[in-house]
């Protein structure tokens, strides 16, 4: 297990890559297990990739979450502010939204955050589920 202390956007994290598989590494960002899938196939004589967060990957294999968040379908992105574990989502595709109202709640550091609508609209897509893992900057939701 290869362990690092990154420090990304001024925050710290502790990461422990405990394995690689091909394309599959299963990571800890602080914590919070994930599974991180690259592009391509990943030898294990190389050193570790980087992980850095999803929305500004710094390594050019392009780690990301488990939940996948595809390319924007337009509208506005609601993205997790901080890593965490969705605990409830409070909204179904198809429901309108106005700004500032709850969408989800993300329990960070043993604390529950209230995630809200950035802009008025309808939900377009929801990229998470309950239980989830999220890194900071994941899409949660599409407003569109």
């Amino acid at each position: 297990m290869k362990e690092y202390k990154l420090k990304i956007n001024g925050n710290d994290y502790a990461v422990s890559i405990t394995d690689v598989e091909e394309t599959v590494a299963e990571v800890e960002v602080n914590g919070i297990p994930f599974k991180v899938e690259f592009e391509a196939p990943v030898k294990k004589t190389v050193a570790a990739p980087k992980v850095s967060k999803p929305a500004a990957p710094a390594a050019p294999a392009k780690p990301t979450a488990t939940v996948a968040t595809p390319a924007s379908t337009g509208g506005s992105s609601v993205t997790s502010p901080l890593p965490g574990v969705i605990l409830e989502v409070s909204v179904k595709e198809g429901d309108s939204v106005k700004k500032g109202q709850k969408l989800i709640v993300l329990e960070a550091m043993k604390m529950e955050n209230v995630i809200e609508a950035n802009s008025d609209g309808k939900v377009t897509s929801i990229k998470v589920n309950k239980g989830d893992s999220v890194l900071e900057g994941a899409t949660l939701v599409t407003i569109g």
